[in-house]
């Protein structure tokens, strides 16, 4: 890989308090992260130069996650260098509690954006006032429904959308009121809330967690950066990624402050 043509990709899980942090305080807590880990990330150019960051899907507010992903682009590195598998515990350490680096891996550019590849999301949700039988019944209508209407705000109006397409598996996991679903997030994602919409009345959101991101490529499944040899077998190979073993962690300048990244 050309020097200064890299990428750094990170995974991270959010729980807790963090959770009611919004995407853009999420990414401004990454850049302040960033600079006090004096990584050497590449610079936008122009009046305002920002910290060349891409986050994959948005985490809607008031959401968990077990893996949420980040692409930094690095700029040219010196002969000092910090392992790659060292960046987790270093970066964690200057993030707040609730948000912890699980895996950092160095990709390819040739790989496209975490909002592009990412194709489906598994999800894990409670849900309020509805009895057992009751859920598993409205379960049962939505997945035999030829469609499903929940109405959503866009661009400051509300639209009705039709969800039915984008839920590729939905299950009751507890009778407490616990749900597995697998929502596909092109053309437009799937939120928590529209799927207890589509529960009809009486079921109100309680936690929600977001558990995988999924990728399909050449008949494989897996993570963008898996843990635990998540994915199918063919994961490795086809993960089209040509990994380096370092990246240092030396001197950066903060050349005029930079900007809260966005999704990307």
């Amino acid at each position: 890989m050309p020097e200064g043509q890299r990428r750094l990709r990170i995974r991270f899980a959010k729980s807790g308090k963090v959770r009611f942090t919004s995407h853009r305080d999420v990414a401004r807590l990454w850049e302040r992260a960033i600079r006090r880990s004096r990584l050497p990330v590449a610079y936008s150019q122009g009046f305002a130069p920002h910290p060349l960051l891409a986050f994959g899907l948005a985490l809607p507010t008031g959401c968990e996650s077990r893996g949420e992903y980040l692409d930094i682009r690095l700029g040219p590195t010196e002969p000092d260098e910090t392992p790659v598998d060292e960046l987790p515990e270093l970066l964690s350490l200057l993030l707040p509690d609730g948000m912890e680096v699980q895996a950092a891996r160095l990709v390819d550019l040739a790989e496209g954006s975490l909002q592009q590849e990412v194709g489906s999301c598994d999800w894990e949700l409670e849900v309020l006032g509805l009895s057992g039988v009751e859920l598993a019944e409205q379960v049962e209508r939505m997945l035999t429904a030829p469609s499903l209407t929940v109405r959503r705000e866009r661009k400051g109006r509300h639209v009705d959308d039709d969800i039915r397409p984008a839920i590729l598996e939905l299950s009751v996991t507890d009778p407490e009121g616990r749900l597995r679903a697998e929502v596909a997030t092109h053309p437009r994602g799937v939120r928590p809330t529209d799927l207890i919409a589509a529960l009809g009345a009486g079921a109100a959101p309680g936690r929600a967690c977001r558990t995988h991101q999924w990728i399909e490529r050449g008949g494989a499944r897996f993570e963008p950066l898996a843990l635990g040899g998540l994915g199918t077998p063919a994961a490795a190979t086809q993960h089209a990624r040509r990994d380096l073993p370092h990246v240092r962690a030396g001197s950066q300048p903060d050349p005029g402050g930079s900007r809260p990244g966005g999704s990307g």
